[in-house]
């Protein structure tokens, strides 16, 4: 599992590494705005098309290849603006990066359902997902270290060493799955498959969690700023969002194995504790700042290895790389609607307005639900999810 926790943590790590230290470290690359834009958006674009496509292949052909595949291109994509640092190759390096890590990221998502029986499931999703938080809050981090040190060249290095070993050790330690037999499937079923609440429900649930996650990110420090706060203080705020989602996930996992916790029961407490923290961050001050970073930290630390985990039960076998291509690309376009929606919102109102209507957004389902359930006179039970 070593190899694929590591994959997990280089797709996030490249990601936000990169994506933190270019508007301030390459002036001679970044020239405007729009260009900072583009540049950001390539990671993410190709991951939204890509994602899904390369999650089939891993279903037809196996997913350590895939896997394989995709870290040794990252390495690849990497290296070119190591031997060409110029604008034109950082171009095409961030390009492949993104392409690379739709290739391995579905699959080591895939094969962590594939390697483990369904009881481990919560805990292995729980840990994937920790190594990946990890990966978030290093990479501006340690990124931001290495740009200073060597600029951005360094850091283009260490994400092709890092690229290269994570390959190396995943040919030494991960076990070859082969792929499992597959009926004919047509354009129909999977759109009937996609919208069945069995892939929607977790996947919309992660695709929320994601979108909190992002604006957290990014509006927190803003919020903090209004207020009158320091640098260091938003810093630490942010800090404190990361460091609760990795927290969480794995004792969340382990849970949801122990039969402490049901997926239903957990994704919707963690949406309605995202949902307050979105609605903490609009109070003034140090305290709604940090009480909202801790609570969309603790929130989405909840939902995304209970989804995954839900995501891995509900679909077929056969299908599990499409499934998590698909369910990835659900998380993209959280991970761009959210912070939109909320600066959209800013721009009309305020950006006090935009948490709010986030807020509403995330808590409605799990309230819905809450009183479906109430007006129908039955006990809540667990749906088909895991």
């Amino acid at each position: 599992m070593w190899p694929l926790y590591a994959a997990g943590f280089t797709t996030a790590f490249g990601a936000h590494g990169i994506a933190a230290n270019l508007g301030a470290h390459s002036e001679d690359a970044v020239t405007s705005l729009l260009v900072l834009g583009g540049l950001l958006a390539l990671y993410d674009g190709a991951e939204v098309l890509l994602k899904p496509v390369f999650g089939t292949i891993a279903d037809r052909i196996g997913a350590r290849p895939v896997l394989l595949g995709g870290l040794v291109a990252f390495a690849a994509a990497s290296v070119l603006y190591v031997v060409v640092d110029s604008p034109g190759w950082l171009w095409a390096a961030r390009l492949g990066q993104g392409a690379a890590a739709s290739a391995f990221s579905p699959a080591a998502s895939a094969l962590v359902a594939r390697l483990n029986p369904a009881a481990k499931h919560g805990r292995v999703y729980g840990s994937y997902g920790f190594y990946k938080s990890l990966g978030y809050t290093l990479g501006p981090l340690l990124g931001g270290v290495l740009v200073w040190a060597g600029g951005l060249r360094l850091l283009f290095v260490v994400l092709t060493a890092l690229g290269a070993a994570v390959a190396v050790w995943a040919v030494i330690a991960v076990p070859h799955v082969p792929p499992l037999p597959r009926a004919r499937q047509t354009v129909l079923d999977l759109a009937r498959r996609l919208t069945d609440p069995v892939f929607l429900t977790p996947t919309a649930a992660l695709a929320g969690a994601t979108a909190a996650l992002s604006v957290g990110v990014g509006f927190l420090p803003v919020s903090g700023a209004l207020a009158g706060l320091g640098t260091v203080a938003t810093g630490a705020a942010v800090s404190v969002l990361a460091a609760c989602a990795a927290v969480v996930q794995p004792r969340a996992g382990r849970a949801l194995d122990a039969g402490r916790l049901t997926t239903r029961t957990g994704i919707g407490a963690g949406l309605l504790l995202t949902a307050a923290g979105l609605a903490c961050a609009m109070l003034p001050g140090l305290t709604g700042v940090l009480l909202a970073a801790a609570l969309i930290g603790v929130g989405t630390g909840l939902i995304t290895p209970l989804g995954f985990a839900a995501l891995a039960a509900g679909a077929p076998q056969e299908r599990l790389g499409q499934t998590m291509g698909a369910a990835e690309l659900g998380r993209e376009l959280g991970d761009a609607g959210g912070p939109l929606l909320v600066a959209g919102v800013a721009t009309v109102a305020t950006l006090t307005y935009g948490y709010g209507v986030l807020a509403v957004l995330l808590a409605v389902g799990p309230v819905v639900g809450v009183l479906l359930r109430s007006r129908s006179g039955r006990r809540p039970s667990e749906p088909p999810l895991g």
